[in-house]
């Protein structure tokens, strides 16, 4: 049986930290995993950030209630989910992505969790497991899943080639220049192609 993984931001919708970023005027907080591969030195250092500026979860959360999918994307996972089941696996955080999946359809979502302080500040954060997105997969696929992936950053290249089909989707061209064996598209039409080649 087939499951397709996909990634959310920078996939289905913009990337919720860079709309926060810029929401409250701290452009260093528009680094994402495109340009850190280690996810956990990423979390760490917003929380530095998130502390020095006295920042807390109801700020992202106002900069994630106004996100919009980018255009094409609700029909691409909808036309997707048609035909085979699909699992969003993200670095979001459950606390701020609920109004982001209502307008997505509501698909089904693998995430983190924030720990939040009686004051609304972000204490730490929980990872899904330790290697996220990769393992994952490898869960999925030890119960018999074969997985079809597609995302567009650092911490989906472990899930995109451990999968039976995996693919770039509007990535950076440092990625695709870097991995030029894993097949990137940019409009969704061409990605909802080439994963119903890979039913």
């Amino acid at each position: 049986m087939n499951i397709v993984c996909l990634d959310l931001e920078g996939v289905l919708v913009p990337e919720i930290w860079i709309a926060f970023a810029d929401a409250v005027g701290i452009p260093e907080l528009r680094r994402t995993t495109r340009d850190e591969p280690d996810y956990e030195k990423l979390m760490r250092w917003r929380l530095g950030i998130l502390k020095e500026h006295g920042l807390g979860l109801a700020q992202i959360r106002e900069a994630a209630d106004k996100i919009v999918p980018f255009e094409g994307a609700r029909e691409f996972l909808d036309s997707l989910r048609e035909e085979t089941q699909v699992i969003i696996v993200s670095d979001t955080y459950k606390e701020f992505a609920a109004p982001i999946m209502k307008k997505l359809g509501r698909p089904t979502l693998f995430c983190h969790e924030l720990k939040v302080d009686g004051d609304g500040m972000i204490s730490d954060f929980c990872l899904r497991p330790h290697s996220t997105k990769l393992e994952t997969v490898k869960a999925l696929q030890s119960i018999g899943f074969d997985t079809i992936a597609s995302g567009d950053s650092y911490n989906d290249l472990g899930m995109i080639q451990a999968s039976k089909a995996g693919f770039l989707f509007r990535t950076t061209d440092k990625i695709r220049a870097d991995y030029p064996d894993i097949p990137a598209f940019t409009e969704y039409g061409e990605l909802l192609d080439a994963i119903r080649a890979a039913l």
